[in-house]
């Protein structure tokens, strides 16, 4: 069995913003298996499906984005999924709009909802899909505001298209294809040296 996670904030105020585009990628894996992401279980909104031969449990915490460990962490313990079979979707703000960048394994860099994730599986071996949404165009600009605020008209295009190669990555990943789904999908290098060196909230 797998897990699926998609991380974001709960509440209208928060949607389409690009702290929540796992929120929005996991939506359209869920879309391309005919089913919705509505059932309330583990603090977290759910949807089961099939992916090749895989049970799937698709998730979107509803704990905020600080605190999306503890929904993870409640799923895994119940259904006894391994750390490697749980595939979280984030945001990232040191990848350009529209870059994918898939990892088998890796710290948090700075962000927090995969931080508490690790904290309460006590594991940072679990793959994850991070979708870059992009610097602050200004360096004072407040890293929440920009997280928490909305994709740039000239944006959105491009996002739409990363939206669906994330979700195809993570139906590969499932199918136990991570090296295919890397070759395929993973793009342009990060612009910091070190692999996980990003800092989102």
């Amino acid at each position: 069995m797998f897990i699926i996670v998609g991380l974001g904030n709960p509440g209208r105020e928060y949607e389409q913003t690009r702290h929540n585009i796992g929120f929005i990628a996991i939506n359209a894996v869920a879309e391309a298996h005919g089913v919705k992401i509505d059932h309330l279980k583990f603090n977290a909104l759910t949807a089961s499906t099939m992916i090749g031969t895989e049970k799937v449990l698709l998730m979107k915490p509803q704990t905020y984005m600080n605190n999306s460990g503890e929904a993870v962490g409640e799923a895994a313990r119940f259904y006894k999924v391994p750390p490697e079979n749980i595939l979280v979707i984030s945001d990232d703000i040191s990848l350009a709009p529209g870059t994918l960048r898939i990892r088998r394994k890796g710290t948090a860099g700075g962000h927090n909802g995969l931080k508490s994730i690790i904290n309460h599986l006590g594991s940072d071996e679990f793959p994850r899909i991070k979708i870059g949404v992009g610097e602050r165009v200004h360096p004072d600009e407040d890293l929440a505001d920009h997280v928490l605020g909305k994709f740039n008209r000239e944006d959105i295009d491009l996002m739409n298209e990363t939206i669906k190669k994330a979700a195809a990555a993570a139906d590969l990943i499932v199918e136990g294809q991570m090296a295919e789904a890397m070759n395929l999908y993973n793009t342009k290098k990060k612009k910091k040296t070190e692999e996980d060196e990003d800092t989102p909230v």
